[in-house]
């Protein structure tokens, strides 16, 4: 089983910080610290999965939540893992005032560079939990 941390992003399928959650996590997993990081789909964690479900019991996770209703946050101990952090992007979004990111499917430069600053902030937890692990 892999010790990586979990970084789980919220579907956030239609708003435009869902995308950016997407987009954050798997920046994070595949380009920044795949050896340290990996993610996991919230669809199957909120189903049930078993096989998503062991690839997060006990572990922890990072929570990007893209909207108030925190699904990632929510779901992620209910299937057993441990959110470590929680980040919600419209918090992160605040940080750069009067961006226009995109929309629920494409992001415009600025929010390409919000997702490239929440993905090292992101970075920065993996290496943090990954020491305390």
């Amino acid at each position: 089983m892999s010790k990586k941390v979990k970084v789980i992003p919220c579907s956030g399928m239609g708003k435009v910080y869902g995308l950016m959650a997407r987009e954050t996590a798997l920046k994070v997993v595949s380009e920044l610290c795949p050896e340290e990081a990996e993610t996991i789909c919230l669809a199957y964690v909120v189903t049930g999965d078993a096989e998503a479900r062991e690839k997060i019991e006990g572990f922890r996770c990072i929570t990007l939540d893209g909207c108030p209703k925190l699904c990632a946050a929510k779901n992620v101990p209910l299937a057993g893992g441990i959110v470590a952090k929680e980040l919600r992007m419209v918090d992160v979004a605040k940080e750069f005032k009067g961006a226009k990111p995109g929309d629920a499917t494409s992001l415009t430069e600025e929010g390409w560079q919000m997702v490239d600053h929440i993905a090292e902030m992101v970075v920065g937890l993996v290496k943090e939990i990954g020491k305390e692990a």
